[in-house]
């Protein structure tokens, strides 16, 4: 994606289900550490800016430790955590083979030796990146079933509510996001849940007697109920207490990703399918998705069974982490993309008017890569029924044969990103001055004033590095037409599910729709508009969409062209973007898609389309939840 975009983030879990002495002897004390560590770096795609690690020890002695944390902001976060884990199990090492090898011994003297493991990755999307933002978040008491450790992938629409839903409990939180809301209402509930198993057991049992059956008893399912049901928003949060038992929960409508696998050896979690198969070399279709609307619990003793915690909604995840945020190696995952390109071969066809021949393809890397291999494979199939019609009809000589079988798509590696500038981080002032570094360009392969330039992205969201910097290099080429592909749709709406796209007035497609509007002289629609975002903004329509429905999204294409053509640009330029029909043919099992329909699945979702608009007219340059 030549607009870089955020989200949040990455989770890995890992629950030892034997005896720790069972792994240390068939597969060395670092077994758990090394699997952790693969999990977590074959997602740091997920999470750049920051990484964070907790480890529970099941059954630990009264005065010692029984959970480990660390969290960094380094620049490579997770090695960083790796390195100072490992520095502490090569210290044990030196005490001798013996120790280093008996289960009790590492336990008591050894950080991050216990069988429940929580990892996770982060992107920083609010533009703050300091080791406080770093999940997993520790709520913690003196009694071991009391203490929470979370981590999750999740943005809530609501934090409002969740506020003062824990003030109306008498509660005061610290500060008004959701990661502390949405701790502190499951944390509240799970006191609640402790304090009544000790009122049920108090006057039969000594009050240590009770701390073990409250650590065994404990009901997860109903925490989670209780919590969860007024949460508004796209999430897979998982989470540990201090007694062993832990959770992974998904949102109603299966909007964030969660995967999990289970032998009698180990129950593992990630957020994306290819980590747990790389990590443990296990069949992918042993990998199971946590179902929408329910936990994957997995209690003290290391039983594991999914439980609805809500209702679930219609399946909704999210179709971007098809597109552009998960792994490609994931073979559903590479079959989509493929498609992606595949399907826009009518489209490209016609805006090169097919003139196969004095036409260049290639793409902006990298994750757009195996949509153009989608496209150059539809470009090759169309080619190949057009010679075949051309020899059964035309019969030519042996001399048009050869050329006609010879012919192939001209295919060439334009642009390259030799610069790794991430431009979204810094400052709107100063991302331009980035932008225009981030791309080159291979020279001397484009006839100039003759060949149509066609190049894809998976996605054009702001149409910034377009505008500033790939298509003033590319014009130095001297084409005679560039078209810029998108194998997504256009992008018209926010995101408030966990990716970072919540300024309507930063999409390219939205300023073009508002553009035509104006140049109609209907500016009248917008204050329309907002008024009735303004004045009924219950969640129960999206307002905005229609403005949209005024335009073809042909015309907008072309007027999204005129946007980010630069200044003393000489080619012809021509967008082209995936049709949203073609987007649910590629992917039709994940059908999330309101960032490019607006059809939001929660009130909540609605509300921030809305509240985004608003701000929009109003001048404010802010999140709209």
């Amino acid at each position: 994606m030549s607009d870089n975009i955020l989200h949040e983030c990455g989770i890995a879990l890992i629950r030892l289900r034997k005896p720790l002495s069972y792994y240390i002897e068939k597969y060395g004390s670092t077994y758990a550490m090394n699997k952790m560590y693969i999990l977590m770096e074959k997602q740091h795609n997920r999470g750049q800016d920051g990484a964070g690690i907790a480890n529970i020890k099941i059954d630990q002695r009264p005065g010692f430790r029984f959970f480990s944390r660390y969290r960094s902001i380094k620049a490579q976060p997770v090695a960083h955590l790796f390195k100072k884990i490992a520095k502490k199990y090569k210290k044990a090492q030196k005490e001798g083979k013996a120790k280093f090898r008996d289960e009790q011994w590492l336990k008591e003297h050894l950080a991050f030796s216990g069988e429940l493991w929580l990892g996770h990755l982060r992107y920083g999307t609010h533009g703050i990146n300091n080791i406080e933002s770093v999940h997993p978040f520790l709520r913690q008491n003196n009694w071991r079933s009391r203490n929470l450790v979370m981590a999750g992938n999740f943005n809530m629409t609501n934090v409002e509510e969740l506020f003062n839903v824990l003030v109306d409990l008498g509660q005061h939180p610290k500060e008004k996001v959701d990661t502390v809301t949405v701790m502190e209402k499951i944390g509240h509930f799970l006191d609640v849940e402790v304090q009544e198993l000790f009122e049920k057991y108090k006057d039969q049992f000594t009050n240590r007697e009770v701390s073990d059956i409250i650590e065994t008893e404990l009901d997860l399912k109903r925490v989670l109920r209780r919590a969860c049901k007024d949460f508004d928003g796209g999430y897979a949060m998982a989470g540990m207490t201090g007694s062993g038992s832990a959770f992974v929960v998904r949102d109603p409508s299966g909007i964030r990703p969660a995967f999990f696998y289970a032998d009698d050896e180990i129950v593992v979690v990630a957020s994306e399918k290819q980590a747990i198969k790389t990590a443990f070399n296990v069949a992918y279709g042993d990998i199971e998705e946590v179902q929408r609307g329910h936990a994957l619990i997995i209690n003290k003793s290391g039983d594991f069974s999914q439980q609805q915690i809500i209702a679930p909604l219609e399946r909704n995840s999210c179709s971007f982490e098809r597109i552009y945020f998960s792994r490609g190696n994931d073979p559903d995952i590479y079959r989509e993309r493929k498609q992606l390109g595949r399907l826009l071969v009518p489209q490209v066809l016609k805006s090169i008017n097919f003139d196969l021949k004095n036409t260049v393809f290639s793409y902006i890397p990298n994750t757009a890569e195996t949509a153009f291999l989608g496209l150059m494979e539809g470009i090759q199939d169309y080619l190949v029924s057009k010679q075949k019609d051309i020899i059964v009809d035309g019969k030519p000589s042996v001399d048009s044969l050869e050329e006609i079988l010879s012919f192939r798509p001209r295919v060439e590696k334009i642009v390259i990103k030799d610069v790794k500038l991430r431009t979204f981080i810094t400052d709107d002032d100063h991302r331009d001055e980035l932008v225009a570094h981030v791309y080159d360009t291979t020279y001397e392969v484009v006839n100039k004033g003759k060949d149509t330039l066609v190049v894809i992205d998976d996605s054009i969201v702001r149409g910034t590095t377009l505008e500033k910097s790939i298509l003033k290099m590319l014009d130095r080429l001297s084409p005679k037409k560039i078209v810029v592909v998108s194998s997504a749709p256009q992008i018209r709406f926010p995101d408030c599910y966990g990716i970072d796209m919540s300024k309507m007035g930063d999409f390219v497609a939205f300023r073009a729709m508002v553009q035509l509007v104006k140049e109609q002289g209907k500016d009248y629609l917008l204050g329309e508009i907002y008024e009735q975002c303004r004045s009924m903004n219950d969640g129960s329509e999206n307002f905005v969409k229609k403005l949209y429905k005024l335009f073809t999204p042909e015309e907008i294409s072309e007027k999204i062209a005129d946007i980010v053509r630069p200044e003393g640009m000489n080619a012809e330029i021509e967008v082209v973007f995936q049709t949203i029909e073609n987007l649910h043919k590629a992917i039709p099992n994940h059908t999330g898609d309101w960032y490019f329909t607006g059809n939001f699945p929660t009130a909540g979702g609605m509300k921030v389309a809305n509240q985004s608009y608003m701000n929009y007219m109003d001048g404010k340059l802010v999140r709209a939840y």
